[in-house]
């Protein structure tokens, strides 16, 4: 029994100063204000989108992140730093415009899924962010100008621009 308590002081110091050490190491914040290929360069972002972008997306979905307090405590910094990461990944639209077309139509399309499906704002986000997650306003807004962007792009690029060459089904030359 004193052996057991013994290895449980020494595991609990040896934890705390692990968890002292790691608050030392920070990845780097997503803080770049470069707007140069944003989708507001070659879309129109109405301000109503724009303020509901800011508010339910950009922590994720951008290149400007605002960053609660609780970020400056590891480990959860690397947790956010690896799901903001994710989210630019899937959708960035500070970088929206450096897309190739297909890709440009293919967001819309899931933005648009997404949103009626309720999988986005996440609720892990939500939870924390509780005037992030949208109403049913919102959500509209969103719906109709992520279709009124791919209208757009259907009516502006020839239809097979508007899908990944990789995925084009090649027609018999009959």
């Amino acid at each position: 029994m004193i052996k057991f308590k013994l290895f449980l002081k020494y595991f609990a110091f040896i934890m705390l100063v692990a968890l002292l050490a790691i608050q030392f190491f920070h990845p780097t914040k997503n803080e770049s204000g470069d707007l140069t290929n944003d989708i507001s360069t070659v879309y129109t972002m109405p301000v109503d989108v724009q303020e509901i972008l800011k508010t339910s997306c950009n922590d994720c979905h951008s290149n400007k992140t605002i960053y609660p307090w609780y970020t400056n405590i590891q480990p959860v910094d690397w947790f956010m730093a690896d799901h903001v990461n994710e989210g630019k990944e899937e959708l960035n639209f500070n970088e929206f415009a450096s897309y190739r077309i297909y890709r440009q139509f293919k967001k819309m399309d899931e933005i648009m899924k997404e949103v009626k499906e309720n999988e986005m704002p996440l609720t892990s986000y939500t939870l924390i962010h509780g005037n992030a997650k949208l109403n049913e306003t919102q959500k509209q807004t969103i719906l109709n100008w992520a279709q009124g962007i791919s209208d757009e792009m259907k009516s502006k690029y020839p239809a097979d621009s508007l899908v990944n060459p990789k995925k084009r089904v090649k027609k018999d030359d009959d």
